[in-house]
């Protein structure tokens, strides 16, 4: 490379190419900013491309799930809490197997949980289902004596109108399902659990 000929003056580009250069760098970097990273990453989409490709879904998921994990770290951080004083979970043995329904309505961006509260080791069959839309949900538990950062989860879905199977606690505490709904209407969630615990109630 050091034999290589040094280009001369006026082949080198002028200022006023170089600023026009960098002008038109910045236009395209603007253009990518507003058509593909903010539909993309924020689900922003004030072009209206980002919905023609699909961006602005992805960006939206991408969004909710930023949101809902904030909420996660919000709660093991206490500042979401459950019952001032644990349940007290009673042995399974003892306990007869019942039936509940519940139903919870939710407008757009709206939460929900419930939660039964069983001894490790207990069977409980769940059916949910949504009607007027879909839902983001997050199975899980929370043990008697909950510790910082814990997390026990039993299932997560997005966009689901429905599921059912059975669940089998990991521990003593509670046991149950978080639903958002992230549909553009209000929509309905009914459960139907059988199984060995001795509580249920919607905590959020």
């Amino acid at each position: 490379m050091l034999n290589s000929k040094l280009p001369d003056m006026s082949e080198l580009p002028t200022t006023r190419q170089l600023v026009g250069s960098t002008l038109l760098a910045m236009g395209g970097a603007a253009a990518i900013l507003v058509a593909v990273v903010m539909p993309s990453e924020y689900g922003i989409d004030p072009t209206g491309l980002g919905g023609v490709l699909g961006l602005t879904e992805m960006g939206e998921i991408k969004t909710q799930l930023a949101e809902e994990a904030a909420a996660d770290r919000a709660a093991d951080d206490g500042t979401i809490t459950g019952p001032a004083q644990p349940t007290p979970v009673i042995p399974q043995a003892a306990v007869a197997a019942r039936n509940d329904t519940m139903t919870v309505t939710l407008a757009p961006g709206e939460a929900a949980e419930i939660k039964v509260s069983a001894a490790k080791g207990a069977s409980i069959s769940f059916d949910w289902a949504v009607s007027g839309g879909n839902v983001n949900y997050d199975t899980h538990g929370d043990p008697v004596v909950r510790r910082k950062g814990f997390y026990h989860g039993y299932g997560k879905g997005k966009a689901s109108t429905g599921e059912k199977g059975t669940l089998v606690t990991a521990f003593d505490g509670t046991h149950g399902w978080y639903w958002r709904n992230r549909s553009d209407g209000t929509v309905t969630v009914v459960l139907k659990t059988t199984g060995a615990y001795t509580d249920i109630k919607r905590v959020v």
